[in-house]
């Protein structure tokens, strides 16, 4: 199947609309992998005309998702983070992100960050997507340019979220 962003917009809001709820993010994570095998669709979500940085490419009305391209030209991580009290999907067009997942050891509070501990880390490369549903903490770093398309269930710049740090081990 040939993707527009339209098409895949529509399908996502058939999705979420049928089943809001982590197992209709899944089957979103299917139609993305599928999507991220076509190169028109790359081409035009987040191609090489595309900047360095994050762009809402379509925010639904009804549900309030967004489809984003996020772009990283050069190394760069994120700290330990989830997506407050939403999800987000990250889709790899190009490049690789190493992703680290952290457990929650300690709620953040009065001010201060919670932290957590290791859980794992794994590789996500071209054509795989990975859901991160709320409370899923996780890190992204990459070591070289690397474009996704990332779906939110709400624009997450627009929600308060909790900031974490790694926890210090005893020696």
């Amino acid at each position: 199947m040939a993707y527009t962003l339209e098409s895949f917009a529509a399908k996502c809001h058939e999705l979420l609309k049928a089943d809001p709820g982590p197992a209709g993010r899944d089957k979103v994570v299917a139609e993305l992998e599928d999507a991220l095998k076509d190169e028109a669709f790359i081409a035009e979500t987040v191609g090489p005309d595309f900047s360095a940085g994050r762009e809402i490419l379509y925010e639904d009305k009804e549900l309030g998702f967004c489809i984003l391209a996020h772009v990283r030209k050069a190394t760069n991580a994120s700290p330990p983070h989830d997506h407050g009290p939403t999800w987000a999907i990250y889709g790899q067009a190009s490049g690789s992100t190493e992703m680290t997942d952290w457990r929650k050891l300690k709620e953040p509070q009065d001010g201060k960050p919670g932290e957590v501990e290791f859980a794992g880390s794994y590789s996500v490369k071209p054509g795989m997507a990975k859901l991160y549903n709320e409370g899923m903490l996780h890190s992204p770093e990459w070591k070289a340019e690397a474009r996704l398309i990332r779906l939110e269930g709400r624009n997450v710049e627009t929600i308060k979220r909790d900031r974490y740090v790694v926890a210090e081990t005893a020696a």
